[in-house]
């Protein structure tokens, strides 16, 4: 995620390191460098120049302390001015009336109808109980995927499959979301290849007959400024609430999530960095902010976990620490743990200093599939007693997991310095949770 856009920034800030004192001749180089890796993510030119302004007037402005050096304050100014480009603060959605209504816009191939089911599933685990709304009537296979979301999220799916009047289909699915007693309505509308003149009157006609609390406009930031400018079309036409940004985990290079709150003046609300239900995240401009600058974002990282946090496995996990008695059923359940989590790579880069050193390494979800493997071809024996396998085990093990005894060997090696590395942690003090 930005990771090109993180690269040059953090070179840029690195023209100040070393030097004694701010001066207008150091700033004006790092400020000059900062605009362009911001061009170069496909931040339009009038932003890009605002905002390395205000970096310029605010730097000169700032005396170094001792304790502080001017790439430290730098990065300092940098990361407060891009908190308030990105928004600034949170954005709540809106989820009022009985039931809320929530009206889904975008163009088509922006991830409107995967980001719908996302969100389904987003409310209903925070307690809610969501409907959706089929309201794409000419995309083909468009009622049939939107089925398919709800059933994989468990949210039921209102339809009109003879109904070609999506403003009609859109107020009979809120009848009946009444009936079914939903509180919350979620209406998937029709995306169009390109902006028109019929599908905006649409769009804004089944607003005006839905009244929707929340109109979200869904955007893939792949396309960067192409991204902004339709957003700019849809929000004179709709005046929606807020932006959602799809597609962060694709090869984007930043520069629709750095623009569109200046050019439509409405907040990102959501962004989605994956295919599955759960790889939905909420937008912080501050956390955001952080990841760009390569501070990473253990807040992020810490609410994934808690998410996916088993508290009673936790505890057996401990007691079994403690005793030294972790196997490979411990280990297959810690990757899985591990995984629900979401994107491998997308997690390494939330720790500070990890997403630089992660640039050029391809970690695909699929990187534990061989180890689950292996650890699968065993039996129950081998699983709770991994120091009884021996050489006609770990050949029988790769023939069965389709690996080969040189990768069973490592996986051997890399399991039993994990042991070495606990058993040494219980010698020097007690585990703590």
């Amino acid at each position: 995620m930005f990771e090109n856009l993180s690269l040059k920034l953090e070179r840029a800030i690195k023209t100040l390191k070393g030097q004694g004192k701010i001066t207008e001749i150091n700033v004006a180089e790092t400020v000059k460098e900062i605009r362009r890796a911001l061009l170069d993510a496909d931040v339009s030119f009038k932003i890009a120049k605002e905002f390395t302004g205000t970096l310029k007037d605010k730097a000169l402005g700032q005396n170094v302390l001792t304790s502080i050096s001017p790439g430290q304050l730098m990065t300092k100014i940098v990361y407060d001015e891009m908190v308030e480009l990105l928004g600034g603060s949170k954005s709540e959605i809106n989820i009022k009336g009985s039931p809320a209504i929530i009206l889904i816009a975008g163009l088509q191939g922006s991830g409107k109808t995967t980001f719908t089911g996302k969100l389904a599933h987003h409310l209903k685990s925070k307690g809610r109980s969501p409907y959706l709304v089929a309201c794409d009537v000419y995309r083909p296979a468009a009622i049939e995927q939107i089925k398919v979301l709800g059933e994989l999220v468990g949210v039921p799916v209102y339809a009109e499959l003879d109904n070609k009047n999506p403003k009609q289909i859109a107020t009979n699915g809120i009848k009946q979301a009444k009936i079914l007693s939903h509180d919350v309505v979620i209406i998937d509308t029709a995306g169009r290849l390109s902006i028109d003149e019929d599908m905006m009157t649409e769009i804004a006609e089944i607003k005006k007959a839905v009244n929707p609390s929340e109109t979200l406009f869904v955007v893939d930031s792949m396309t960067g400024q192409d991204a902004v400018n339709t957003a700019k079309a849809f929000n004179d036409r709709l005046d929606f609430d807020g932006v959602v940004l799809t597609k962060l985990d694709g090869d984007t290079r930043g520069g629709a999530a750095l623009s569109i709150k200046s050019v439509v003046n409405k907040p990102i609300k959501f962004v989605s960095t994956g295919e599955k239900p759960d790889a939905l995240d909420i937008f912080y401009p501050d956390r955001m902010a952080s990841r760009i600058l390569g501070m990473g974002d253990i807040v992020s990282l810490v609410e994934k976990a808690q998410l996916n946090y088993d508290q009673e496995e936790s505890e057996r996990l401990e007691k079994r620490l403690r005793k030294n008695e972790f196997n490979f059923d411990d280990f297959l359940k810690q990757i899985n743990q591990i995984k629900k989590m979401g994107n491998l790579k997308d997690l390494m880069g939330m720790i500070p200093g990890v997403g630089k050193a992660m640039k050029d390494v391809d970690i695909s979800d699929d990187s534990f599939k061989h180890i689950e493997a292996m650890i699968q071809s065993m039996t129950m024996f081998e699983r709770q007693n991994p120091d009884r396998i021996d050489g006609s085990r770990r050949k029988r093990i790769a023939a069965g997991s389709g690996t080969n005894i040189t990768e069973v060997n490592k996986l051997m090696k890399q399991f039993e310095d994990m042991r070495k590395m606990i058993k040494s942690m219980n010698k020097m003090r007690p585990m703590k949770k």
